[in-house]
């Protein structure tokens, strides 16, 4: 009795009774709702995953195939019989300088994964040993007034994964700035809301590449006189400008849809304006200011790889377009790699956004 308390407060500690759930499945306990439960939340999911990277083998295993002989099919007609038995050769010894350039399997991208952070680790002792070169001479040149020296050599790989966050909360936090304060003012005066409306409506749907040019245009004329690298800059205020306006339309939504009892007890309280606001109108507007902010958030890791990639700042856009720059044999694998990076980044930047939701918020809400 004791240890099976034990063990459900450990389960619960972990969360989703996970242990229980087993302990329960294999001592016969399990209701039979429990066990539909359990197979729908945990072997269901489990089983697509196997199924995805199976069908991804498959596929891969095609293409390759297919690339294969269409190059050993092109040999034969262009070189004779000889160039085609030793390209088939070639091939089947798994000689990079010949293998088909197609869409890698599982394996090759796990194999370009762990390659990326050894590479990650090489780069960081590098740069620990130039630190530890350069110290004493850098203490000496800041003491002097003078720039420390820095170390120049490439990111690697996880350096660009934290450049591109720093890129994509730099350009969150623009939008949340402006994008919430200007709704709120939009969704209580009809006057502004018919002033803005048109504004909105015309460069919501602007493209990412368009406002990159426009802020490039601005940026680099205020940045004249300054030797700093202007890519972080213009990255992340771009960014801003194009994933504010989920915001900026949900928060004067919210705002404008408070119901009237909540703002007349305001005027019986004779709440000021800015009372009003953070007493009344936010708490309110929180649900749908939050579907907004995660709108943006989402949308601002979207069109973070574009902007980089234009904007030359090395993160993962940048990463990206050297890979496909580069066409090396590992380059296919390498883009895989960042694509699920990307995509689990950005499944756990929405989950953040949900857990301070549910965190400020009394609607408590469920995501996909």
């Amino acid at each position: 009795m004791k240890a099976s308390l034990t063990l459900g407060k450990v389960s619960n500690f972990i969360g989703l009774g996970f242990i229980t759930t087993l302990k329960d499945l294999f001592t016969g306990k399990l209701e039979k709702e429990e066990l539909k439960n359990f197979l729908r939340k945990t072997i269901v999911p489990l089983a697509s995953i196997l199924l995805f990277i199976g069908l991804w083998h498959l596929g891969a295993k095609s293409l390759y195939n297919i690339e294969a002989n269409f190059k050993i099919e092109k040999a034969l007609q262009d070189q004779g019989q000889a160039a085609a038995a030793a390209l088939k050769t070639c091939i089947a010894s798994g000689e990079s300088s010949c293998q088909p350039n197609t869409l890698p399997s599982p394996s090759q991208v796990w194999d370009s994964f762990q390659s990326l952070l050894r590479d990650h680790n090489i780069i960081s002792a590098d740069k620990a040993a130039f630190a530890e070169k350069t110290a004493a001479l850098n203490e000496k040149r800041i003491s002097e007034g003078k720039d420390a020296i820095v170390y120049t050599g490439r990111p690697s790989f996880v350096d660009q994964i934290f450049r591109s966050l720093q890129t994509v909360f730099a350009g969150f936090l623009l939008a949340l700035l402006i994008a919430v304060p200007l709704g709120v003012f939009i969704g209580l005066s009809p006057t502004l809301k018919s002033a803005f409306n048109w504004f909105i409506q015309i460069f919501k749907p602007v493209s990412p590449v368009v406002w990159y040019l426009l802020v490039f245009m601005i940026v680099k004329t205020l940045l004249i006189d300054s030797n700093e690298d202007s890519s972080f800059t213009i990255s992340f205020i771009s960014v801003g400008f194009c994933s504010m306006w989920a915001t900026l339309v949900n928060t004067a939504m919210g705002v404008s849809t408070v119901d009237k009892d909540y703002i007349n007890v305001a005027k019986v309280l004779k709440l000021g304006t800015f009372q009003k606001i953070f007493k009344v109108v936010l708490p309110s507007s929180l649900p749908l200011i939050f579907t907004g902010l995660k709108i943006t958030l989402s949308v601002a890791w979207m069109v973070l790889i574009a902007i980089e990639l234009l904007a030359q700042s090395p993160g993962l856009g940048l990463f990206v377009w050297e890979e496909f720059q580069n066409g090396a044999n590992d380059s296919n694998a390498k883009i895989i790699v960042a694509m699920f990076v990307i995509g689990i980044i950005g499944f756990l930047l929405d989950r953040l956004m949900l857990m301070i939701q549910n965190w400020v918020s009394f609607d408590k809400t469920d995501a996909i």
